[in-house]
């Protein structure tokens, strides 16, 4: 469930609502106002069908992983240099996959890195990947509703194309959570697709929902966590969802 996924939905810039498209998205408001026991299901059930390689990962557009990483670099550069910054001991890096994000980007930042992943193939090709590197902790096997970091754990936690993956209710104690395993000055760093619609857009194949950013910073501030930084990632293919870079502080 808690691999990295860009969706390959192109955005609809109609404004008119079909009715499918109003089924969708009642479904998909349906799905997030109670923790359904098949939303998670169903998810993991199409996780462990995909391959275990970075096409799988990016759902089929591979060819975003270097501007992706390029971006990602730039931002977390741009916390570091903010008053008072996280540190550069432990990273957690949550819906972890394959270890991508960790292998080309957060082993080069931190002392430690953790990797947070329900689908247990996936980290087997992450330890064997990750395997001459010396900044690997823990493999975690669980799904990101079930993670609870220790307090006081981390100087950075990377969430990446998973959230959609929670429920609004899960997401929000998600965050709580998150916000406790923070060291001082720590940061959660979020980076997701968000709808142009204003809607929450269903994609029934993979199990998961992705918002419009207004909704995403709703559950935010319900989380008590405050945005200290929100940039769009450059350089995507045109007909993929806009994404959005947040760096999270507790209030």
């Amino acid at each position: 469930m808690d691999a990295e996924v860009l969706s390959s939905m192109p955005e609809d810039p109609v404004m008119n609502t079909t009715d499918d498209e109003t089924e969708d998205e009642d479904m998909a408001k349906a799905m997030l106002a109670q923790a359904d026991p098949s939303f998670y299901s169903d998810a993991a059930a199409y996780w462990s069908k995909v391959p275990a390689t970075v096409n799988g990962m990016l759902g089929g557009f591979a060819h975003i992983h270097g501007p992706d990483i390029n971006a990602s670099e730039h931002f977390l550069q741009s916390i570091f240099k903010m008053k008072d910054p996280p540190g550069h001991g432990r990273a957690a890096d949550c819906g972890a996959g394959i270890g991508r994000i960790t292998k080309h980007f957060l082993q080069k930042h931190f002392g430690k890195v953790d990797l947070v992943e329900q689908c247990q193939s996936f980290l087997d090709q992450a330890k064997e990947s990750l395997k001459n590197s010396k900044k690997i902790g823990e493999y975690l096997c669980q799904g990101l509703q079930h993670f609870s970091p220790d307090v006081n754990t981390y100087d950075v936690i990377w969430t990446q194309w998973v959230l959609g993956h929670l429920t609004d209710t899960d997401l929000q104690d998600f965050f709580r959570k998150m916000a406790c395993g923070l060291k001082p000055n720590g940061v959660i760093v979020v980076k997701e697709n968000v709808t142009s619609s204003g809607t929450v857009e269903l994609d029934e194949q993979d199990s998961s929902v992705t918002r419009p950013e207004s909704v995403l910073l709703s559950i935010i501030d319900k989380a008590e966590l405050k945005v200290v930084k929100n940039v769009k990632q450059p350089n995507l293919p045109k007909g993929l969802y806009e994404v959005r870079m947040l760096c999270l502080k507790p209030k």
